[in-house]
């Protein structure tokens, strides 16, 4: 996804210290360290990232 449009995740919470931005696509949801920029991003098939975030939501 070379035309990625990053934003703060909303599930940062608060603090600047510890956020990721993420940039959803079509296919694949991209996320990087915001700190940390150079270091590259992960990326995950959309359905991947959407069966994370349940885990998370329902405390798994």
């Amino acid at each position: 996804m070379s035309d990625a449009q990053w934003h703060k995740s909303t599930y940062s919470g608060g603090s600047h210290q510890n956020c990721v931005e993420v940039a959803e696509g079509a296919a694949e949801t991209l996320v990087r360290d915001t700190r940390h920029r150079e270091h590259g991003h992960l990326s995950f098939s959309n359905p991947a990232w959407t069966g994370f975030l349940s885990s998370i939501k329902t405390g798994r």
